[in-house]
């Protein structure tokens, strides 16, 4: 401290001017402390969360698609020698499926997949109908027609996956597409509430069941090209009944 104080009173004149010292040489800002561009940089955290990221996303696919059968159990450290990871971010990944309600904790175990009954299921696609079909129908009413072609793409992206027989690179398009739709209401809380939804509703109630089949999943692909037809044409009964058979068949 004594240091820091003698330029400071050499600086308002508390000190004679014979006793000044001459001055030191300025010492650049970062060699008092401060961090250099030459210096390594702090560890970031970013690695652990993508790594949590990508193993929650291998984890919801391998729901969608069946792997992870209902009513079996998991463990974090089995778990995570399938995906070549360490037991933490597959605990830290099932522990956010909790959340969502895919699966339940299982004390000294790891953690159980939720059996689901078709009343769950159906209540959902009520749930989802209530929500997107008035939104649908106001955006046939104000989008203009060329902002629906702009969306094909994302709707023939959904026929491709269909083709493949794989579900859950079906279930990723089916998503993408119903976001890019519900977008266009220009309210993010509408989109991040229906795409929850959407994604609770895309786990299988056995492996195996309706959506599992190649046939189902096209047919299923198909409503979105036909869904957009309608929205350009301003189409409302065609529009409201298209969204409602829609919601009714996702939940068989």
């Amino acid at each position: 401290m004594e240091q820091q104080g003698r330029p400071r009173e050499a600086a308002y004149g508390h000190v004679p001017a014979a006793a000044q010292a001459p001055p030191s040489p300025r010492v650049p800002e970062q060699v008092r402390g401060e961090h250099t561009h030459s210096e390594p940089p702090a560890p970031r955290p970013v690695q652990r969360h993508s790594v949590r990221g990508q193993i929650l996303d291998a984890l919801r696919a391998a729901l969608v698609s069946g792997e992870l059968v209902p009513g079996e159990v998991y463990s974090g450290p089995g778990l995570g020698a399938r995906f070549g990871v360490s037991a933490t971010p597959v605990r830290e990944a099932m522990q956010q499926l909790a959340l969502e309600g895919a699966v339940e904790v299982v004390p000294n175990r790891g953690f159980r997949v939720t059996v689901r009954s078709a009343t769950e299921l159906a209540e959902l696609a009520e749930v989802r109908s209530l929500i997107e079909v008035p939104v649908m129908l106001r955006l046939a009413r104000t989008v203009p027609a060329a902002r629906w072609c702009e969306l094909r793409p994302l709707a023939e992206a959904t026929t491709t996956a269909a083709a493949t027989g794989n579900r859950a690179a079906y279930a990723e398009s089916d998503r993408a597409f119903h976001r890019a739709v519900l977008s266009l209401a220009g309210n993010h809380q509408l989109v991040a509430v229906a795409d929850d939804l959407h994604r609770r509703s895309q786990w299988p109630l056995l492996t195996g069941d309706r959506l599992g089949r190649r046939a189902d999943l096209l047919a299923d692909a198909a409503e979105h090209l036909a869904l957009l037809d309608a929205l350009a044409a301003r189409d409302l009964t065609v529009v409201q009944s298209l969204v409602s058979e829609h919601f009714a068949g996702a939940d068989r």
